[in-house]
């Protein structure tokens, strides 16, 4: 038993695929499906969408959509127990809380780190300035 055709039951983008795919046979010179006299299709100035949609409209295109449904996953009560298990032997470590005045001597410590390495590439900079110099 075939059921009445109901434009309504495709998506937007079903109905903009199916009028895309008809209008690109129709443009490649496929039969009209649909009966429009010469008068009409002047009208429309032969234009491929404008006659899919009538074909569209009418129900009469050969053109069916596929929509795949979701997958079914089930799971065995055994699975499902084991997974809890596991998240229970999963324990948070805690952190010992750090004092505000070490992070600001580490911090400095850090600084001052950086100061000398500074220091000691700008005088090997230099002294390899005063090498080049004294060897021109």
């Amino acid at each position: 038993m075939k059921e009445k055709f109901d434009p309504s039951q495709y998506t937007k983008y079903e109905k903009a695929r199916i009028l895309g795919a008809r209008a690109l046979q129709i443009s490649a010179n496929a039969p009209i499906l649909f009966k429009i006299d010469e008068e009409q299709l002047s009208e429309m100035n032969y234009d491929p969408i404008k006659i899919a949609e009538l074909e569209f409209e009418a129900g009469i295109l050969p053109i069916t959509v596929k929509r795949p449904l979701p997958k079914r996953v089930e799971r065995k009560g055994d699975e499902i127990k084991e997974i809890v298990k596991e998240e229970e032997t999963i324990k948070p470590v805690k952190e010992e809380p750090v004092e505000e005045g070490a992070i600001k001597e580490e911090v400095a410590e850090a600084e001052a780190e950086e100061a000398e390495a500074i220091e000691e590439s700008e005088e090997s900079i230099a002294e390899e300035i005063e090498k080049t110099e004294v060897e021109e």
